[in-house]
């Protein structure tokens, strides 16, 4: 198995991408093959610099680089041999199980519709995120900000698309989803939301446990909860925002401590025909390290192929 790397994505690229890399390549010794894709000239050095740590990693050079204030469409169309693009033409082709970037949002996002491409039947792919729960574990949210403005089938949709990950790769055997509100009862919330309470109560496929409001994030009440990008975007930021402020003030908890990113790494891209992931801009190495493991659980639970044969049918 192999899992690619932009190693051209983020703020502290190469750098960071590379030591990333290296702590990845340890953990999976056996297991999978780490792929960087990037500029040769900056990218090589530093792999020379770890020595034999770095002596299975491959690298698979490219010329261009998509940067973070770049026009994601524009860029992604422009500049075909950018890391980012390459990367997205080896997992099209097979050639790689997952492609992970702390690059571009919008350029990962546009290339995972227009290489890859979203599973058939799923309106809108999302962008899904994890909530530490306070029994212990993770739950996931979604969406995260692929879509600001949803209609009801949408958020019904990620309703099974959290519902898969949770179960094949959480390992939470039938797991529970809520829809985000602004209280628990059927008729509170937007148009939209109603309309999508409507829909996700009567879905065979799902656990559906009801409306949940803000405080029951972080608690058992849902394993899965549903919103849109907007809501799901504000809601992300104030978790990484609670942990950086204990952290300014030495306050650590194990439970808090897992609010910080670097914990998971990244953010799949869920309701694609393969597996993809996106990091934070400002990934450190730990991150890069846990982002390549997730794109090495994603690939190893086939949860892309259950998307796909879930939707089929």
């Amino acid at each position: 198995m192999k899992i690619a790397l932009d190693a051209m994505g983020g703020d502290f690229a190469p750098q960071a991408a590379v030591d990333g890399a290296v702590l990845a390549a340890a953990k999976l010794a056996g297991k999978a093959q780490i792929v960087l894709i990037g500029q040769e000239e900056a990218v090589r050095p530093l792999l020379q610099q770890h020595g034999a740590a770095a002596a299975s990693l491959e690298l698979v050079h490219a010329t261009q680089i998509i940067e973070m204030g770049e026009h994601p469409a524009k860029a992604y169309q422009q500049k075909q041999d950018s890391s980012i693009a390459v990367g997205y033409r080896m997992l099209h082709a097979g050639e790689v199980e997952a492609f992970c970037s702390a690059g571009n949002t919008g350029a990962m996002l546009v290339g995972a519709m227009f290489s890859v491409k979203p599973v058939s039947g799923v309106l809108r792919p999302a962008i899904a995120n994890f909530t530490p729960k306070l029994a212990g574990g993770y739950g996931i949210l979604l969406d995260v900000g692929a879509n600001a403005e949803c209609k009801p089938e949408m958020l019904e949709q990620f309703g099974e698309l959290g519902s898969l990950y949770a179960q094949y790769v959480l390992g939470i055997a039938r797991p529970k989803v809520g829809l985000m509100s602004l209280g628990e009862e059927e008729g509170k919330g937007t148009t939209v939301t109603q309309a999508a309470h409507q829909l996700l109560k009567v879905n065979p496929h799902i656990h559906f446990i009801g409306n949940i409001e803000g405080r029951d994030l972080f608690n058992d009440k849902a394993d899965v909860v549903i919103c849109d990008g907007y809501t799901g975007n504000v809601l992300l930021k104030m978790a990484e925002s609670i942990y950086e402020i204990l952290d300014a003030k030495q306050m650590h908890d194990p439970f808090f401590d897992k609010f910080n990113y670097e914990a998971i790494g990244g953010s799949p891209i869920l309701g694609i025909n393969d597996n993809a992931i996106i990091g934070h801009g400002v990934s450190t190495p730990l991150a890069i390290c846990n982002m390549l493991l997730q794109g090495y659980q994603m690939a190893e639970s086939g949860i892309a192929d259950q998307i796909k044969s879930t939707f089929k049918s």
